[in-house]
C-alpha cells in the first residue's frame, strides 16, 4: 500500500489526508519521532496548566501521551474528517477533557488570544512544500492565525526538519512581528548510536517562537540557537547567522550518518565548538583503517593530541595520522586537537566532555555498551600558554605561545592563525635556574616542578631565549650550507656579508650574528609587525652588524640588482612564506624561484656566493635548497 503522494504539493491538500488516514486506518503515524524522543524539549517549553492547541494533529499519539502526564487542557484540530472521527472514538472515555475538532488552521474559529501554546508536529513542513506564490500565501494565513490565537507570552512550538526554505519563512515571519525566535535541536544522530540504521540523516529541530507585545518603533530582533536539551541558548546576531548555524548541524548529522553506514570516506575533519561562545574547541580527524580485522575491542578509539604537538607530522598531516591509526590497531581512530584560547582541566574532563559527542562518529558494528578507549602520549594533555595575540594587516591574526616539548623543554612559537598547523618561527626557552628564581618558585608554587601548568610559566620577559639552539631543520641546513663558501674552520675568522629575506622571529639572523663574529647581516621583512614580535618575544635586537629593512624581499633584491654600484653578498638566505593556507605547509611564493628573479639574486652574490632557501617546509621537516654560485669554471 503506497501512502506517499504523487507530488510534494499534495501534502497541502485535504483530499490527500482524507485518503491517507482511510488507507492507514487507526495505526498511529508519528512525524519526526515519538513522545519519548520529544518530551525533553516539549516539557521545557510547555507547562501542564497551560491551554494547548495542536494543529494538524493527525492520528499521532503525542497529544494522548501529553494528556496522560498532566497536560489536560489540549484542543486538537485537523483538516481530515476521517482522522478527527478516529481520534474522538479513541479518546472519548479515557481522556474526556481533550477535544478534537475538524478545522482549517488557516481559518480557525477560536477567539483571539485563546491559547498559551500552539503545538505543530510536522504540519508546517507538510504545508510548505515549495516557494510558489499560492503555497506561500497559504502559509502566511496559517502563521497569521497562529499569532492571532496565541496570548502575549505564548509560544508557537513547531517540530520540523528545518529545511532551508521552511526555516527562512518561519523565522522571517515571526521576527518581523517582533517575536523572540529560538531554534532548539531536539534529535540528532546520537539518538541512533549503535542502532541498525538512523531514522533520519537530518536532525529534528523545534522552533520556539515567543509572542511579545508590539512596541511601536522598536527594531529589536532576538535569534537564539539551543543545540542540546540541557545546553544554554546562544544568542546570534541575525536570521542569516541562525540559518547558517542550523545548516552546520544538519551537515554534521549527515556526516555522522555517512560515517556510520560506511568506512573509508577519505579525509574527514570537523570542529566541535564551545556551546556557550560558538568558538572552536576541538578539531577532530576521522581515520579509518580497513586493514584491521574486526574484533570486540578494536572497533574505535579516541586519541588526544597533547597541546602544542598538533603541528608534528604524526598528528598534523594525513599520512602521519594514517600511520598513527595503523600503529594503534583500531578500525577507526579519531584524533582530537585542542584549540588555543580554550581552557582544559585535564584528560578526565576532556573525556567526560567528548564521550557522548564522539560516539556519534562510531562505526557500524560496534557492540552495545562498548567502552571506547581514550589514548594520548604520556597520558597528559600537554602545556600551552598563549603569551601574545595580535593582528597584522599583512599576515592576519597571529599568536605567540609557549609549549612544552618531549624533553620537558619549553619552546616559543609564532603561529599565523590562517595556517594554524604550521609553525612560522620557533625558539627554545632557557631554563630559569637562577638562585632567586628557585627561591621564588619554592615560595609561590605548591605543586612540584613536574606538575607545572601554564600559569607556572614565567612571563615572557623573564624567560630568556636560548640563542644557541636552532629549532627549525631548514635553518640548520642553511647554516650548514655556509660550508660551501670556503674552509669551515676559517668561517669564524672571515668577514661575511649576508642577506636574510624574511625575519619571522629572527632566530636565523640572530644565530648567524652571535656565532659568526665577523658577519654583517641585512635582514629584509615585509611586515613591520613581525619586527615588533621578534624584538619583544624572541629576543631579537639590531646592532651595528645587523640591520632590518622593512620592504618586500622581491622589490628589495630587484632594487639592489639594478644599481650600478650594487652590493655583493657572500650568502643570500630566503626564509619566506607563501601565506597560502591551502598548501598545508610553508614554502616560498613562486616568484622567489622564478628564473628571472634568481638571475637577480645571482647578480648580488660574490663569485663564490651561496643562495639558500627551503623548497619545502611542513610538519614533516624541511628540505632546503642550497645553491652555490658558479664562476663559469664550475667552481
Amino acid at each position: 500500500m503506497n501512502l506517499l503522494p504523487k507530488s510534494a504539493r499534495e501534502f497541502g491538500s485535504a483530499e490527500y489526508w482524507e485518503k491517507f488516514f482511510q488507507q492507514r486506518g487507526k495505526r498511529a503515524f508519528e512525524w519526526y519521532g515519538s513522545y519519548l524522543e520529544l518530551c525533553g524539549v516539549l516539557h521545557k517549553y510547555m507547562k501542564p496548566r497551560e491551554k494547548v492547541l495542536v494543529i494538524g494533529c493527525g492520528n499521532s499519539e503525542l497529544s494522548e501521551q501529553l494528556y496522560d502526564v498532566g497536560y489536560l487542557d489540549i484542543v486538537n484540530i485537523d483538516i481530515s474528517e476521517v482522522v478527527i472521527k478516529q481520534m474522538k472514538e479513541r479518546n472519548a472515555s479515557r481522556r474526556p477533557q481533550m477535544s478534537f475538532l475538524k478545522m482549517d488552521m488557516t481559518q480557525m474559529e477560536f477567539p483571539d488570544a485563546s491559547f498559551q501554546v500552539v503545538l505543530d508536529k510536522g504540519t508546517l513542513d507538510a504545508v510548505l512544500t515549495d516557494e510558489e506564490e499560492n503555497t506561500l500565501h497559504q502559509v502566511d494565513r496559517m502563521l497569521a492565525e497562529v499569532g492571532r490565537v496565541l496570548q502575549v507570552g505564548g509560544r508557537y512550538l513547531c517540530i520540523s526538519l528545518a529545511q532551508a526554505h521552511i526555516l527562512k519563512k518561519a523565522v522571517g515571519h515571526f521576527s518581523r512581528e517582533g517575536w523572540m525566535v529560538r531554534v532548539h535541536q531536539v534529535a540528532s544522530s546520537q539518538d541512533r548510536v549503535l542502532e541498525a540504521e538512523p531514522r533520519f540523516s537530518l536532525p529534528v529541530f523545534a522552533f520556539i517562537m515567543t509572542k511579545f507585545r508590539p512596541v511601536p518603533g522598536s527594531a529589536l530582533q532576538i535569534f537564539e540557537l539551543c543545540a542540546q536539551e540541557q545546553g544554554k541558548p546562544v544568542r546570534l546576531e541575525s536570521a542569516e547567522r541562525l540559518a547558517e548555524a542550523v545548516r552546520e548541524r544538519q551537515q554534521y548529522a549527515w556526516l555522522c550518518s555517512q560515517l556510520y553506514r560506511k568506512a573509508g570516506l577519505g579525509s574527514v575533519s570537523l570542529d566541535l565548538c564551545d556551546g556557550d561562545t560558538g568558538e572552536p574547541r576541538y578539531t577532530l580527524h576521522v581515520v579509518d583503517n580497513p586493514t584491521v580485522k574486526p574484533s570486540r575491542d578494536n572497533h574505535f578509539a579516541i586519541f588526544i593530541i597533547p597541546q602544542g604537538r598538533e603541528t608534528e607530522w604524526l598528528f598534523g598531516m594525513e599520512e602521519g595520522r594514517k600511520q598513527l591509526a595503523a600503529s594503534a590497531g583500531f578500525r577507526r581512530l579519531i584524533t582530537v586537537a585542542l584549540h588555543r584560547g580554550q581552557r582544559y582541566e585535564g584528560m578526565d574532563s576532556i573525556q567526560a566532555e567528548l564521550s557522548a559527542r564522539v560516539m556519534e562518529l562510531a562505526p557500524a558494528g560496534m557492540p552495545a555498551q562498548q567502552q571506547v578507549p581514550f589514548l594520548s602520549v604520556g597520558g597528559d594533555i600537554g602545556v600551552r600558554t598563549v603569551q601574545h595575540q595580535g593582528c597584522s594587516p599583512l599576515s592576519g591574526s597571529y599568536v605567540v605561545e609557549d609549549v612544552q616539548g618531549d624533553d620537558k623543554h619549553y619552546f616559543r612559537r609564532l603561529i599565523f592563525l590562517s595556517n594554524r598547523n604550521v609553525v612560522q618561527s620557533e625558539a627554545r626557552l632557557l631554563k630559569d635556574v637562577s638562585h632567586r628564581a628557585q627561591k621564588k618558585r619554592k615560595k609561590d608554587r605548591k605543586k612540584p616542578r613536574a606538575d607545572d601548568t601554564p600559569e607556572d610559566l614565567p612571563a615572557a620577559p623573564g624567560r630568556p631565549i636560548d640563542k644557541t639552539y636552532l629549532c627549525c631543520e631548514h635553518h640548520k641546513a642553511m647554516i650548514a650550507g655556509l660550508a660551501l663558501l670556503r674552509n669551515p674552520e676559517l668561517l669564524l675568522e672571515t668577514p661575511l656579508a649576508l642577506l636574510v629575506v624574511g625575519l619571522g622571529g629572527g632566530s636565523l639572523p640572530l644565530f648567524v650574528h652571535d656565532h659568526f663574529p665577523k658577519s654583517c647581516i641585512d635582514a629584509v621583512e615585509i611586515d613591520p609587525c613581525m619586527l615588533e614580535v621578534a624584538t619583544q618575544w624572541f629576543g631579537f635586537s639590531q646592532s651595528d652588524r645587523m640591520k632590518v629593512h622593512i620592504a618586500d624581499g622581491l622589490d628589495y633584491i630587484t632594487s639592489l640588482a639594478g644599481r650600478k654600484a650594487r652590493p655583493h653578498y657572500n650568502v643570500v638566505m630566503f626564509d619566506v612564506d607563501s601565506k597560502d593556507p591551502t598548501l598545508g605547509m610553508s614554502c616560498p611564493p613562486p616568484a622567489f624561484v622564478d628564473q628571472p628573479f634568481l638571475q637577480k639574486v645571482k647578480s648580488i652574490l660574490t663569485p663564490e656566493g651561496v643562495s639558500a632557501q627551503p623548497c619545502f617546509r611542513g610538519a614533516t621537516g624541511e628540505v632546503p635548497s642550497v645553491r652555490p654560485q658558479t664562476d663559469g669554471r664550475g667552481k
